[in-house]
């Protein structure tokens, strides 16, 4: 089996989708892993580390892919307009291709993946069970995203962050507001009580209250909140009603933080609107919001997509990809979530994959088959 991997061409991705440990535990199994030039430079991977543990470095992305039976991605293929290359042009017919595909809001690319005939899993859709923890790369990335969050918090946050007792006086504490507290949020939660701040922290579903306390926070609670948890442990979309009375919670305590680190992200769908300019302009000047969600439209309405932006002394950190600012080690959690994927399927004594699309995970993460959509999501045919 021929394994690539490519240099990612998104605008902005440093990540690279290997890492020599992975390469290594694939060279010993007898898969052929071809790497692109320079993939890992931006990691602050060599072409050497790879070459030192059995990949081949070819020259370019056409070398890469020939003949190429698997493809492990972090972003969708680059198609003809996106750049100098047209990478799916490239892919062999048949090939199968694995990555952060985001099927579920760009649902068109599917249509020149199906001329290829190619079989696609995607990352975002692995199933959140106990069995497939080590492949879930949606929490691998989060919880580098919701420590990162606190740091670029901290650097825009012109104050001292924990309670300090000096001779010149007393610095009171920073107040923290997480809003979500999924993995990226209670990473913020861990992190920001590390450096010593008073943290509080929202979330749609009361179940995770007992985890926020559990990280030494407070939970903000909503009256009449109702489970706004999916069968597959993400959020779901809320009432009117409750949006209002969700509305009137943050507000308040908003208000009262130094620091907001907004993460709520809803599948599928735009990020939640949770931070309006109302409550923007109740916080106190010098105060931070990081918003998590930019890339899904932002939970913040005067957030600005991978920009920095001041909103009368308030400043709104909107950095896109968050845990592209941690390449080396979001590209090793990555690698060993791809690994964890497919290692179960490849034969030890040939090399080859076999994958079993009845296994729970396989069918789960499997958006495309041989060039025909199956997913349910994707497919009309349920809702995941």
């Amino acid at each position: 089996m021929k394994l690539a991997i490519l240099k990612e061409r998104h605008p902005g991705e440093t990540r690279v989708a290997a890492s020599p440990d992975m390469v290594k535990k694939l060279a010993a199994m007898g898969v052929d892993v071809v790497i692109e030039t320079g993939a890992g430079q931006a990691a602050r991977t060599p072409d050497t580390a790879f070459a030192d543990v059995g990949a081949t470095i070819a020259a370019d992305p056409v070398e890469t892919l020939a003949s190429a039976d698997v493809l492990f991605k972090v972003r969708r293929p680059v198609v003809e307009g996106e750049g100098a290359t047209d990478e799916l042009a490239l892919i062999p017919e048949g090939a199968l291709l694995v990555g952060f595909i985001n099927p579920l809001a760009d649902p068109g690319q599917f249509s020149a993946y199906a001329a290829r005939k190619l079989t696609v899993l995607a990352m975002e859709l692995v199933p959140r069970i106990s069995r497939a923890q080590s492949m879930d790369a949606l929490s691998s990335q989060a919880n580098l995203a919701g420590y990162k969050s606190v740091l670029d918090a901290c650097i825009y946050y012109q104050r001292a962050v924990p309670l300090m007792m000096t001779a010149a006086g007393t610095l009171a504490p920073a107040k923290v507001l997480i809003l979500g507290a999924g993995v990226a949020g209670l990473q913020a939660i861990a992190t920001a009580r590390r450096l010593g701040a008073v943290v509080s922290a929202f979330d749609v579903r009361p179940a995770v209250k007992e985890q926020v306390e559990s990280l030494g926070a407070s939970f903000v609670e909503v009256e009449g909140a109702e489970d706004a948890e999916t069968s597959g442990g993400y959020a779901k979309e809320m009432s009117d009603d409750y949006k209002r009375r969700q509305a009137q919670a943050i507000h308040g305590a908003i208000a009262k933080s130094d620091i907001c680190i907004a993460t709520a992200q809803i599948p599928g769908r735009p990020s939640p609107k949770l931070i309006t300019a109302e409550m923007v302009a109740a916080m106190k000047p010098g105060s931070v919001i990081v918003d998590l969600a930019v890339e899904g439209g932002g939970n913040c309405e005067l957030s600005q997509y991978d920009q920095v932006v001041d909103a009368d002394g308030v400043t709104i950190v909107g950095f896109a990809n968050m845990a592209a600012r941690m390449a080396t080690d979001a590209s090793s959690l990555y690698a060993r979530n791809l690994l964890n994927l497919i290692q179960p399927f490849i034969d030890k004594e040939t090399g080859t994959l076999n994958l079993d699309f009845e296994d729970e995970v396989i069918a789960g993460a499997c958006a495309m088959k041989q060039g025909e959509l199956v997913h349910p999501m994707l497919t009309n045919k349920g809702e995941g």
